[in-house]
């Protein structure tokens, strides 16, 4: 074949590929930009999918941290839920408090739940303004925080804790102490270890309404009833176990708990309930003490 039908051979399949090519390049031009989703708007704390929506007067300002943008991993605020204890008036402590060991149970769900029960006491100390108890709690949770492997963190709040309770700074330390719940849980994040921060609330949270209930009944007035009408409250914390790893959901204690959680919210009443009798509040203190002994009979083994 001479060169110039060599040639003519090879320029005819590059047209032709030129040619498909200018179609192609033609239909682009004309075909729309393809519509690019806008970025996914983050949950609001306490409103992730998967988990419980957290009741909104639960939701304590410094679990919102700068360091995670909005917090997915976001429990509910020991603090916040002590502080429905604020219109119970003044607390017998001799009636109220617990013995505070530093033995930790050797289940991690146990040390979790049992840290956040610690961090309740702290708060019943602090509404009592108990100058000396306050050492015995602080040892117990940097020991307890050691277990979970945010000991680090815990460390900077302890002579914080001390110090103002020496000097009776009580707002204070109810700060330093709202602090604690939300180091620990940011570790837990860092950890990977998110289940452990919801239950250190659940722990806190079994403490502080065992709390209630006994300083209800003991001291009993319909206005103060009131204040333990939460069966949401019960119901977020029942649907949170269910939503555990389930491993997790296997665990005596944790099945022993949701079970007794959901004997615990037809006791309640509703949130239009008015008020409770004495009989109704001594049931539900009873169930309460129930459920808190499953997370503090271990503390003492």
């Amino acid at each position: 074949m001479h060169s110039s039908g060599i040639s003519c051979a090879i320029s005819r399949p590059l047209g032709l590929l030129f040619g498909v090519y200018l179609a192609a390049a033609a239909c682009l031009a004309q075909a729309p930009a393809p519509t690019v989703p806008p970025p996914p708007v983050p949950p609001k704390p306490g409103e992730e999918p998967g988990r419980a929506k957290i009741p909104e007067d639960l939701l304590g300002d410094e679990h919102v941290r700068e360091e995670f943008g909005v917090n997915e991993f976001t429990t509910p605020s020991i603090r916040k839920l002590f502080e429905m204890l604020d219109g119970l008036g003044k607390l017998s402590y001799d009636a109220l408090k617990r013995p505070i060991t530093r033995k930790t149970p050797a289940d991690r769900i146990q040390v979790s739940l049992g840290l956040g029960s610690l961090i309740a006491d702290g708060f019943l100390i602090v509404q009592c303004e108990k100058v000396d108890a306050m050492e015995d709690v602080g040892r117990a949770l940097i020991k307890y925080a050691k277990v979970l492997g945010t000991g680090q963190r815990m460390n900077r709040h302890t002579q914080s804790l001390f110090e103002h309770s020496i000097e009776g700074q009580w707002d204070k330390l109810r700060g330093e102490l709202a602090l604690t719940q939300a180091d620990v849980e940011a570790e837990m994040v860092q950890l990977r270890d998110v289940d452990m921060a919801h239950l250190v609330s659940l722990g806190g949270w079994v403490r502080a309404f065992e709390i209630a209930t006994r300083s209800v009944a003991d001291h009993y007035s319909p206005e103060k009833t009131k204040r333990l009408i939460r069966p949401d409250i019960t119901e977020y914390y029942s649907a949170s176990l269910a939503s555990l790893n389930p491993t997790l959901q296997e665990n005596a204690a944790l099945k022993a708990l949701r079970s007794g959680l959901d004997e615990l919210v037809p006791l309640m009443g509703t949130p239009e309930t008015e008020s409770l009798t004495l009989e109704q509040v001594t049931k539900l203190s009873e169930k309460a003490a129930q459920l808190a002994r499953i997370v503090t009979d271990p503390m003492k083994e």
